[in-house]
């Protein structure tokens, strides 16, 4: 069986290069929320209340960036080709946490309780979000 070509799944390959950039400024956004969450926000308030609050800034931010990527681009997205930029940016997000935790020595388990909304995180907001917000703001903003 042949492997499946980008135009059986309904995905031009010339769509995503901004997507990529796009996501390479949300890296850098979520990068500094770190900085912002540790240098200004923990000093000032219990690690949990920061944790809830920067995520919040991060998926307020990230549904930003998506809305201003989609009113700016003059590339018309397919319903499809939304739905993979989504999960594009949500695989790469969850790639690169993993990454970097593995780099910074982080066991895998303290990476994945980053998702336990039962134990009150709610950091799984973030990749969401990400998976969504190609969808909302391509599909709303070509109406």
């Amino acid at each position: 069986m042949a492997p499946l070509s980008w135009l059986q799944v309904g995905v031009r390959a010339h769509t995503f290069g901004y997507p990529l950039a796009v996501w390479v400024v949300m890296a850098v956004v979520a990068v500094l929320n770190g900085g912002v969450r540790e240098l200004l926000l923990i000093p000032r308030m219990d690690e949990y209340a920061a944790h809830v609050l920067s995520t919040g800034l991060l998926v307020v931010a990230i549904g930003g960036i998506s809305a201003l990527y989609f009113r700016w681009t003059p590339i018309e997205y397919a319903y499809g080709e939304l739905v993979f930029v989504g999960m594009l940016w949500t695989v790469l997000t969850v790639g690169f946490e993993f990454v970097v935790g593995y780099v910074e020595g982080t066991p895998v388990s303290a990476t994945i309780g980053q998702y336990d909304v039962l134990a009150g995180r709610v950091w799984i907001a973030v990749p969401l979000t990400l998976l969504c917000s190609p969808l909302l703001f391509g599909w709303y903003l070509s109406q």
